[in-house]
């Protein structure tokens, strides 16, 4: 994964005001217009999928800069914006219940730009996947609330999603980019931006995980019955105490906080599955069903019986607006957060927009710099 990054994001009450919201939408078509006209669709998607990049561009429109609604209002206002205009770039789905209606957006949108319904199909499928690999696959507890799909006419996409933790009240935000998508199983992710790292994640798209991938897939298609089997032998109250049998030898002496069994597994969507006959692990996710109990039960399997150790480790891997400063635990990636802030300013500069906006906007930008 090219970047990662943490910002603090918590839950803020309340909504954008209107006089703020109309002027975050002005602002956004301003900049999109000029990005576009200088850069082309591309690189407004590199844009948005740059966690430096966003977070600036936030600060520009005169929303909080650490706050959950800065990917929830940038988002919204950026919608209205980009769709409302005739760039070549629409944005699908939202926050809540507008979500939901990503699928039938992206298809209305397929239509506008001429796609085939088979690329439509395809479109819908990659929104499909990056929902659940954040909410599957990647078991952070931060449940998705928000998906933004955005298309453009030529076929590229990007995805901005967030999920919140109810415990601590913080979110998380998922980037994607297609040109960087070369597998939905294998660190697809542009950026993760999260509060802080969790002790331990379970990772299942990291490539440490792909022998627990592999035997995962096996498990589903031998006959249900012998997984029943495996489920017993490691749920069975007399034998809790014996788990070290399973376990592998890198993991003696450690804490098993990180092995919490689900407590309940669908046996009939197994036979599903089994019936199915998934040929590799996207398949398996993609399925229709197989959700975070499944997953992590089939994980925890393969780990402590067939000794095929997924990754727990959190993929948020450094800090931008939280210590980052003091190089703990890595530095500011200084020339990123440069160049995002030049391309904004010149777009600024550059918008139809009156004088008096840019230079609040600008006045946002320098605030938002580190001294």
């Amino acid at each position: 994964m090219p970047k990662t990054g943490v910002a603090s994001l918590p839950l803020h009450p309340g909504r954008a005001p209107r006089w703020l919201f109309t002027r975050m939408v002005a602002l956004s078509k301003g900049i999109a217009e000029v990005l576009v006209y200088e850069y082309g669709t591309d690189e407004v998607l590199r844009r948005l999928s740059d966690p430096f990049w966003f977070q600036a561009f936030s600060c520009v429109l005169g929303y909080d800069w650490h706050s959950s609604g800065t990917t929830t209002v940038t988002c919204g206002a950026l919608k209205e914006a980009l769709n409302s205009l005739d760039l070549g770039i629409t944005v699908c789905g939202g926050k809540g219940k507008t979500s939901r209606n990503t699928l039938a957006e992206i298809a209305t949108s397929g239509e506008q730009y001429h796609l085939s319904s088979a690329m439509v199909k395809r479109l819908q499928y990659c929104s499909r996947m990056a929902a659940k690999v954040d909410n599957t696959a990647i078991q952070d507890g931060h449940t998705l609330y928000h998906h933004v799909f955005l298309l453009s006419a030529d076929k590229k996409w990007a995805v901005i999603q967030q999920g919140m933790n109810n415990d601590t009240g913080y979110a998380r935000r998922y980037h994607w980019l297609s040109e960087d998508v070369t597998s939905f199983i294998c660190e697809p992710h542009n950026a993760i931006v999260g509060d802080d790292r969790q002790e331990y994640v379970l990772d299942m798209t990291a490539k440490y995980s792909r022998s627990t991938q592999q035997v995962s897939v096996d498990l589903v298609n031998d006959h249900p019955s012998h997984l029943q089997q495996d489920w017993a032998r490691l749920t069975r109250h007399a034998a809790q105490h014996t788990l070290d049998e399973w376990m592998s030898p890198s993991l003696y002496n450690q804490v098993y906080s990180h092995l919490a069994m689900p407590r309940t597994i669908n046996w009939q969507k197994m036979k599903a599955i089994y019936d199915v006959h998934p040929r590799n692990y996207e398949e398996l996710l993609a399925l229709k069903g197989v959700g975070p109990n499944t997953v992590r039960a089939l994980a925890l399997i393969s780990d402590l019986i067939y000794n095929e150790t997924p990754s727990w480790e959190d993929p948020v891997r450094f800090s931008f607006t939280v210590g980052g400063k003091d190089g703990v635990p890595y530095p500011v990636n200084r020339k990123a957060i440069d160049e995002a802030t030049e391309m904004i300013r010149q777009s600024v500069e550059q918008a139809k927009i009156g004088e008096k906006e840019k230079i609040s906007a600008l006045q946002r930008l320098k605030e938002y710099l580190p001294r």
